[in-house]
């Protein structure tokens, strides 16, 4: 068979595997070994195999996945996520649209710790928004706020698909997380100006709750020492250079596991079930990392990559135009994929064009993670609204997509500004060098 006739062989068994319901990372991985298989034979093939799983399993980067998603599993069993919900608050509750503010901050401090997006939906939609709806805020804004909030996790350190882009990308994880690192403050201060702002326009939405006294707020503080502890030795040891990536991960690991057993006691049966759970999780992610590896040798050695680039450069577009081609494309795919099988599934062809022009990876890997956060809240689909519209099935889902709205046009602004002013992710990590 022609190249040609190969790659289309690969590409459509990829997806008919994907319609198929076979999990994406093994549809990367039969579509992938078969294609390189035809091009260079079957031994070469399983050698590449053998090897790639070795070296996924070999990688420093990778070992961090577990051991932050068991960190996250202790943190939410032990209620740290209620923690921090509280903490906020006490301090922002009592103005206007306050309550709001506080999940967004809970949402951005569990989804750090969890490094899921669905999991910190799931969490907080028990914590928050039966909160929410008592102070008097409409199902949808509440509703559409903890959807929205959810996605905040995946960008602010430490991620585990930024681990995963830095694995596939060949990038630093560190220079990724001090890239993240304003990206993810404008995120939480452009979510607070919408708060803000939709209250200013429903001033019935959003009412201030109680204001609470110093002494109050000092016990919230208290009530959250560990989860305060937990995250300034994660993620401060880790921008202070005190620990590595995957040291501060395993410090993490033992603080959240400290503070459940101190809440909970030795629970034999949820113990195992936690670290089950990480497992299963981490065997996912391992295989989709494996499918994607030998995707991209296929995507390698069938020359698709230097053919979708030549036709890119064909079109005459100015740089800008393909890029915001791509990020409509990547918006549609989050509509219907999780954040890490949509960066797996397009990073092979997207990350040679995006490098050819001169840009660099850590920028385009932040702009990925970003519009990769859009698309899971953006209509007409948006994976967190629909889990949030399956925990409260009282609200309508078109009603939930009033709700994301005005963080809709906050994001906006903010992938624009990303990608006007690359600096914005790549002035911190270069100064820091």
């Amino acid at each position: 068979m022609s190249s040609t006739t190969i790659i289309l062989f690969g590409f459509v068994g990829l997806f008919a595997l994907i319609l198929l319901q076979v999990p994406i990372g093994v549809a990367m991985m039969v579509s992938g070994a078969a294609g390189f298989a035809a091009i260079v034979g079957v031994q070469p093939a399983l050698s590449m195999f053998g090897g790639e799983v070795a070296s996924s399993f070999a990688s420093a980067d990778l070992a961090l996945i577990p051991i932050f998603l068991l960190m996250g599993n202790f943190a939410s069993a032990a209620g740290l996520s209620t923690d921090l919900y509280r903490l906020a608050d006490a301090f922002v509750g009592h103005r206007r649209g306050g309550l709001a503010l506080a999940t967004l901050g809970g949402c951005a401090g569990f989804g750090a710790l969890c490094g899921s997006s669905l999991a910190t939906v799931g969490t907080m939609h028990r914590v928050a928004y039966p909160e929410m709806l008592a102070r008097g805020y409409p199902p949808h804004f509440a509703a559409g706020t903890i959807a929205v909030g959810g996605t905040l996790g995946i960008l602010v350190p430490p991620s585990i698909i930024l681990v995963v882009y830095s694995v596939l990308a060949e990038t630093f994880v560190i220079d990724l997380y001090i890239a993240a690192l304003l990206p993810a403050l404008m995120a939480v201060v452009f979510y607070g100006v919408a708060v803000i702002l939709y209250g200013l326009l429903r001033r019935d939405a959003m009412p201030a709750g109680p204001r609470l006294s110093w002494a109050e707020r000092l016990v919230a503080v208290r009530q959250s020492l560990f989860v305060i502890a937990l995250a300034g030795l994660v993620i401060g040891g880790i921008y202070a250079g005190v620990f590595t990536a995957l040291e501060a991960a395993s410090v993490g690991a033992v603080l959240s596991f400290s503070a459940y057993l101190l809440r909970r006691g030795w629970q034999r049966a949820e113990v195992f079930k936690l670290i089950g759970e990480t497992a299963s999780v981490t065997g996912m992610i391992y295989v989709m990392v494996i499918g994607a590896s030998a995707f991209n040798y296929f995507v390698t050695v069938s020359g698709v990559a230097d053919l979708f680039m030549a036709a890119v450069n064909a079109t005459s577009l100015p740089p800008w135009g393909v890029i915001a081609m791509i990020l409509v494309v990547y918006i549609v795919l989050g509509a219907f994929f999780d954040e890490v099988a949509t960066m797996l599934i397009t990073l092979p062809f997207v990350l040679p064009l995006i490098v050819s022009w001169g840009y660099d990876p850590l920028w385009w890997g932040i702009v990925n993670v970003t519009v990769i956060m859009i698309g899971l809240f953006c209509p007409p689909i948006g994976l967190n609204v629909m889990v949030m519209h399956g925990l409260v099935r009282n609200v309508p889902l078109r009603r939930m997509y009033v709700g994301v709205l005005p963080f809709l046009l906050a994001d906006f602004l903010r992938l624009g500004l990303l990608v006007a002013f690359p600096l914005i992710a790549t002035w911190l990590p270069t100064a820091l060098r």
